[in-house]
């Protein structure tokens, strides 16, 4: 089996090393230039060792992953001396593999895995990594050895192409990133009456879990509720007046989250041609109306 090495010891590749090197592969280096980090690493993967350079690592392994922080990917690909027939990947969202050229241009095989996931920590990581969905860029036979990580991982995959791969991190932000982002100003607003960001996430994690609940099994647009679904022209103009009053600053995201939602409204059939055009009047960016 292939040997692999880490050049990169942070939280995706960490885990990715702990959890392949459980599924039997061999990890057998890492290098780091914090040395706490790739201790760390090595000290939870049997048999890896830690390297003074990322090209002691590269030397030694038949699969190298290059698992530093993005900036850094290209840099990494143009100092190290690859050897033909070798494979070198990262695992970076919106890169393609064309910072990895360098190593191309050395006779490397070269590819890219990305794991649809979100990791908070290193132990996050490790726990959410399976049964992910893995985004691979690579030719063959690279993209088939790839696919095997994946799979060996319990997770599905998709391919993806060089010009794909920054739309799909956009995606990957907007759906996970800017949600956190959206929680942060819905639980702001119970300030307003007194509580505290972390009671209004306690109160609504219910809710949440029902919403995600929802769209795995019914899916958009079905999973739609809410005023803007049922038409419900009175409660959006209260909202709009509260916010005004209390929250002005977040009434342009208020009104521009509804527009995009009316569309789904629609597809759902629960909100009618009429109600969406009397909709988008009321959300148009002007003043909300008095009560």
């Amino acid at each position: 089996m292939l040997k692999l090495g880490f050049i990169g010891a942070g939280t995706v590749g960490t885990a990715m090393a702990i959890r392949l090197s459980q599924t039997g592969y061999p990890v057998i280096a890492v290098h780091d230039l914090n040395p706490a980090a790739a201790k760390r690493l090595a000290e939870a993967v049997k048999g890896c060792r830690v390297l003074a350079t990322a090209q002691e690592v590269a030397d030694a392994a038949d699969f190298v992953f290059i698992t530093t922080a993005d900036d850094f990917i290209p840099q990494v690909a143009a100092e190290v001396k690859w050897r033909a027939g070798q494979i070198v990947s990262h695992c970076s969202g919106a890169a393609s593999t064309d910072v990895l050229e360098p190593a191309r241009k050395l006779g490397a095989r070269v590819g890219c895995i990305h794991p649809l996931q979100t990791f908070a920590s290193i132990a996050q990581a490790v726990e959410n990594l399976p049964g992910s969905t893995f985004a691979i860029e690579a030719e063959e036979p690279q993209f088939g050895v790839l696919k095997d990580m994946a799979i060996k991982l319990n997770g599905d995959w998709l391919e993806l192409k060089a010009e794909d791969k920054a739309l799909y991190h956009a995606s990957a932000c907007i759906a996970c990133n800017y949600f956190y982002t959206l929680m942060q100003v819905a639980t702001d607003l119970w300030r307003n009456w007194g509580k505290s960001n972390a009671e209004a996430i306690k109160a609504m994690m219910p809710m949440f879990q029902g919403a995600l609940n929802n769209l795995s099994n019914v899916g958009l647009p079905k999973a739609l509720t809410g005023p803007i679904a049922r038409g419900d022209l009175m409660t959006i103009r209260k909202h709009l007046s509260a916010l005004e009053k209390k929250a002005p600053g977040m009434l342009s995201l208020y009104k521009e989250l509804g527009n995009w939602t009316i569309p789904i409204g629609l597809a759902k059939g629960t909100l009618s041609e009429e109600r969406a055009r009397e909709l988008r009047v009321l959300l148009k960016d002007t003043p909300a109306p008095r009560l």
